[in-house]
């Protein structure tokens, strides 16, 4: 999702694969369910030897404690392989780096292809270990602006088509959604051509009515970064044309590396402007912020020096945010730059200097 989107913030990411933990019937009612989503992930291949099951099932990470993190940590992950393939080949400390990944939980992002396969399996995973799911829906007609991460719906109704798809995988899982980033910031910046503004102020209205007509789902709506739509007021009135009042808040710094300071001091001048609305922070690569300077016209995408940020919690300390998030999968590249692969590719030596750079 983003640095690889407007160049503003990240790479977009697919769902990943997924395989529930919790054991018995009910463990193997979910693991069947997940295994399809295997074939979706572009990053280990569909299929693994034995020996490489067995590792993986060795670095499985535990579930982190309900009333600090509730949501789910996915032991079949990206990093959660990785770590799995270092100890095969005796990458003691590269497996250390990456398991700081792997334990935390991060967002699943639904791709174009069966999502309601994606979510159904990502929720039920996340139900079997009493946790709650973390979805991000990345699907909007004319997505980042014909950038990295362009693609999205071919139009309102197939978006819409999708979106009911989605839906009717959530079912009544408690689950949280942070919707299309990049949408609202793009029509805001003017990177969007106003005649599909209507459209996606429309699309994104009936996402949140649709979505908060669920028992058990939460929706956060993406406002960008303090270091984009640089004066809140801008994003005031997008917000609210977009559903903000049903919706439970809005989500900053997606994919982005603006220091948690700053995203605390903008939301909450943003939140004033929308009702008191809470946020949440995507901390997921803000450790060391963003690149010094400005010389660099893509110092979002795939910058060298950058850090994990604080770990993902319901405890921020601040009644005004929500949650600490990682949206943004670290270890998956922005786009095609500075030796990346596609945006959402998994990129084990980014990875590995995310975690190495960590406080």
């Amino acid at each position: 999702m983003y640095g690889s989107h407007t160049g503003r913030r990240r790479g977009a990411v697919r769902g990943g694969t997924v395989r529930a933990r919790g054991g018995a019937a009910r463990g193997g009612a979910v693991v069947g369910a997940l295994l399809s989503l295997l074939a979706l992930s572009g990053c280990f291949g569909s299929s693994s030897s034995d020996r490489e099951e067995e590792a993986i099932a060795a670095a499985k990470p535990a579930q982190r404690p309900r009333n600090v993190m509730p949501y789910w940590v996915n032991p079949d992950g990206s990093a959660a392989r990785q770590v799995a393939a270092y100890r095969r080949k005796g990458k003691d400390e590269e497996a250390r780096l990456i398991q700081r990944i792997a334990e935390q939980p991060v967002a699943e992002w639904l791709g174009v292809d069966d999502p309601e396969g994606q979510a159904r399996g990502f929720t039920q995973a996340a139900a079997a270990e009493e946790r709650d799911a973390l979805l991000v829906f990345y699907n909007i007609p004319h997505r980042d602006c014909g950038q990295y991460s362009k693609g999205g719906a071919a139009d309102g109704d197939a978006y819409r088509a999708w979106l009911d798809k989605a839906v009717r995988g959530i079912g009544d899982r408690a689950t949280t959604v942070i919707l299309e980033p990049d949408a609202l910031p793009h029509a805001v910046d003017g990177c969007t051509p106003k005649r599909f503004l209507e459209e996606r102020y429309d699309l994104l209205t009936g996402a949140v009515d649709k979505l908060k007509g669920l028992p058990r789902t939460k929706v956060y709506l993406d406002a960008g970064n303090p270091h984009w739509i640089k004066d809140p007021r801008r994003m005031a009135e997008p917000l609210r044309r977009a559903g903000l009042r049903k919706a439970d808040g809005f989500a900053l710094n997606i994919a982005n590396y603006q220091t948690t300071g700053d995203n605390k001091v903008y939301g909450k001048k943003l939140s004033a402007l929308v009702g008191g609305k809470p946020f949440v922070i995507d901390t997921s690569r803000n450790g060391k912020g963003p690149v010094p300077g400005k010389e660099d016209p893509e110092a979002w995408c795939n910058p060298k020096g950058r850090a994990l940020g604080e770990t993902p919690t319901v405890r921020t300390g601040d009644p005004a945010v929500a949650a600490y998030l990682w949206i943004k999968r670290p270890g998956e590249s922005d786009g095609t730059c500075k030796g990346g692969p596609q945006a959402g590719r998994w990129w084990p030596r980014y990875a590995l200097d995310l975690a190495r750079n960590a406080t």
